[in-house]
């Protein structure tokens, strides 16, 4: 089994060492490299090249929104999880918008770290609740006041609830709890969300969503 090659950026020494003796105890995962500055972290992918960054945030030289903006211009196949101790919907926005994978407060229990590096890896994108939540409701504006979409997706009524749950980060089980739908049914109804929106996941869907007023 190959495991998950990890980088770690942050510029507190105590919370890098931390987490690679944490992160190395899985035998899924393994730390190749840590880093101090979103500078050093760039150096680290030319020479060995990682499956998934965990990057912080606020950094010197250079920060982590500015060090991920390049690796995914250079390496996009690279994965960057933003992890930092800041509860900041601005910061969320702007880390999605240059291809980060996932935003991850440095509170999260070491477990649930590890299953969300996984699931990264697997290709999914990851958001805390609470964060996609505070996201929706700095993005809202009361429907008055606020201009409908000039182009018109089609979206039935039905998806535009699940397009919502979608944006407060409820998974695919959650929604079928609360739409009282079967995950089946849920899973077809976000296909036929990606696909009118033109769009290929959940993170690019809550942007699209965003930007045409759609929630």
């Amino acid at each position: 089994m190959d495991q998950i090659k990890l980088l770690l950026v942050d510029d507190q020494e105590l919370i890098r060492e931390s987490l690679a003796f944490v992160l190395n105890t899985d035998p899924e995962l393994i730390v190749i490299d840590l880093a101090d500055n979103g500078s050093s972290a760039i150096q680290c992918c030319e020479t060995q090249l990682p499956d998934i960054v965990l990057m912080d945030i606020h950094m010197p030289l250079l920060n982590g929104i500015e060090a991920t903006k390049l690796m995914k211009q250079r390496w996009p196949e690279v994965k960057v999880i933003m992890l930092t101790t800041f509860n900041e919907v601005n910061q969320v926005v702007e880390a999605l918008s240059i291809g980060a994978e996932g935003y991850l407060l440095k509170a999260i229990h070491p477990n649930d770290l590890m299953a969300g590096i996984k699931l990264i890896h697997r290709g999914g994108t990851l958001l805390p609740q609470h964060l996609a939540q505070a996201l929706v409701q700095e993005l809202q504006t009361p429907v008055s006041s606020n201009p409908s979409s000039t182009i018109d997706f089609q979206l039935t009524d039905r998806e535009q609830e699940v397009l919502t749950c979608i944006a407060i980060g409820l998974s695919n089980k959650q929604i079928a709890e609360k739409l009282f739908l079967s995950q089946g049914t849920v899973k077809n109804y976000i296909s036929s969300i990606y696909s009118k929106l033109d769009v290929k996941d959940r993170v690019q869907a809550i942007l699209k969503a965003q930007e045409e007023k759609l929630i």
